[in-house]
């Protein structure tokens, strides 16, 4: 029976990162180490447990029966050496490190940006890398400390803060509105061109309310609600792209009405290059969240972002 003893803790690290990167190259990219130092780590472990855990070729990598086995056992032991390290630092644990986040683009580059140039104004010890993209990201898989998510979320083992929320305008640029008039109902939208995205589940689909009411998903439908009025407008597509920012830009150009997110248009709207068409009419209320791996404490890097982002949106209103 193999001793506790004989094992180097350290290489479960590193054979987690091979399983969940799928290969030694990418998890010595995400390690900072050297191919054949992972090899070495992987090879040696191999001996400490006496059981052989990767089968490795030319081509590909793949985990054995007990090398699944022995991956699950290690993700717990290194989740349990983790919280058992938040317990006793905690909040008061130094802000340094690496943080990796994740955003959307627009989002990444309109809010979480600035955010994490004051988290390392006030952090000068932390590193910090920003990752855009609208695809889905796996954190665990990734190596993602925390990701900055909008709208619903997804079921999910993540935990999640709430730390702020926003709204979608209706906006069309000035040249749009003199070629095309402004509109005086949702319904009126249906015959106008619409810039639509296609990366959203219903792209060519508004679904809108005035005063905070009950969403209605049924076609060119309304309901009236103690706290307001909802319509769904089914559009014509004058264009579809597949980025928020495309459709901004668009937009701009007066190549049809849009849907956009009232932090990516603010400035835009107040400066007057768009126009809110039906501006007491909006999306329903949407919240932003931190999302982050599940973890009894979470570390103080995690905490400090949350805490920057809260300030300046509150900030912000």
């Amino acid at each position: 029976m193999t001793d506790l003893r004989d094992v180097n803790l350290n290489r479960l690290a590193v054979f987690v990162a091979v399983v969940e990167a799928g290969s030694l190259t990418a998890a010595a990219a995400r390690l900072g180490l050297a191919k054949a130092m992972v090899s070495t780590h992987i090879q040696r472990l191999e001996r400490e447990v006496g059981a052989s855990l990767l089968v490795r070729t030319t081509r590909q990598l793949k985990v054995t029966e007990s090398g699944r086995a022995f991956y699950d056992a290690s993700c717990r032991i290194l989740q349990a050496t983790e919280d058992a390290i938040s317990a006793v630092s905690g909040a008061s644990a130094p802000v340094r490190g690496t943080l990796r986040v994740s955003a959307p683009n627009d989002y990444g580059a309109l809010a979480v940006a600035p955010a994490l140039v004051e988290l390392r104004e006030i952090y000068p010890e932390l590193d910090v890398e920003l990752i855009c993209s609208d695809s889905y990201v796996d954190l665990i898989a990734d190596g993602i400390d925390v990701a900055i998510r909008l709208g619903r979320l997804a079921d999910s083992n993540y935990r999640a803060v709430r730390i702020g929320g926003y709204v979608k305008w209706v906006v069309a640029s000035p040249a749009f509105v003199e070629k095309w008039g402004t509109p005086r109902s949702p319904a009126a939208l249906a015959k106008l061109p619409f810039i639509a995205q296609s990366v959203l589940p219903h792209p060519l689909t508004l679904e809108l309310q005035r005063g905070g009411g009950v969403r209605s998903a049924a076609k060119g439908t309304t309901k009236d609600a103690a706290k307001g009025t909802t319509r769904s407008v089914r559009c014509a597509s004058g264009l579809v792209v597949n980025t928020a920012d495309t459709a901004r830009a668009a937009a701009l150009s007066g190549g049809g009405f849009g849907l956009l997110t009232d932090f990516s248009i603010a400035s835009d709207v107040e400066a007057g290059r768009l126009l809110r068409l039906l501006p007491d009419w909006t999306t329903v209320p949407a919240g932003i969240h931190a999302v982050f791996p599940p973890t009894s404490y979470p570390p103080a890097k995690v905490l400090a972002l949350i805490d920057v982002f809260r300030r300046r949106l509150g900030a912000l209103g």
